[in-house]
């Protein structure tokens, strides 16, 4: 593939921020423990005072699809990704004052957009956020966390899973090309009336 494709895809999907002190830390659902490990250290470095991890169970399947790495680590029966985050959180040191649970979405539009109900819920005014996700998830996860709470200056940190898809590697596998070029399609097509909305078209 031409190189100018393979660099603008991956300066597209693979967006990543340094760490800055924000009121709140967001989690969008994921079966793998580095998100929330990482999203624990940034907490105990005083980056912000709030995690909130987001997930339900698979809208294909119905259930949470179990732990992906890490599973002798974490080894509970886990009913919802939310509560897996959680459970990663509080076992690296987070106590459970600091977190915000959202446990009923099923996908990454509904991991920001129950997220939002839930901080409105509890009457919190977040203006700065982190996103702490997997890298290929970087971009999806900012366009739609920032679409439910545009008034936010949000930064995306991203962490490394088991499941090994970088920007340094994605384009060397199939599986990572897969991966990628799922994350293309959905940035096009999941949330188009969100956006409509927000230009007012």
């Amino acid at each position: 593939m031409n190189q100018r494709i393979v660099s603008d895809i991956t300066d597209f999907i693979f967006v990543a921020d340094e760490p800055r002190g924000a009121d709140a830390i967001f989690l969008p659902g994921s079966p793998y423990p580095e998100p929330p490990e990482y999203a624990a250290r940034l907490y105990r470095g005083g980056f912000a005072p709030l995690l909130v991890p987001a997930g339900g169970v698979s809208v294909k399947t119905g259930r949470f699809g179990g732990v992906q790495s890490k599973a002798e680590v974490y080894d509970k029966d886990y009913r919802t990704e939310c509560e897996f985050m959680t459970d990663v959180l509080m076992k690296n040191g987070v106590p459970a004052s600091a977190i915000l649970g959202e446990d009923r979405s099923g996908h990454t539009r509904d991991n920001a957009f129950l997220s939002r109900r839930a901080a409105d819920a509890r009457g919190l005014e977040i203006r700065s956020a982190l996103i702490v996700c997997r890298p290929f998830h970087a971009r999806r996860c900012l366009m739609l966390y920032q679409l439910a709470f545009p008034e936010a200056e949000i930064c995306v940190c991203p962490a490394a899973a088991g499941d090994g898809v970088t920007r340094e590697n994605w384009f060397a596998s199939e599986a990572g090309v897969d991966r990628v070029f799922g994350e293309l399609a959905r940035c096009g097509n999941q949330f188009v009336g969100d956006v409509k909305r927000c230009l007012g078209v």
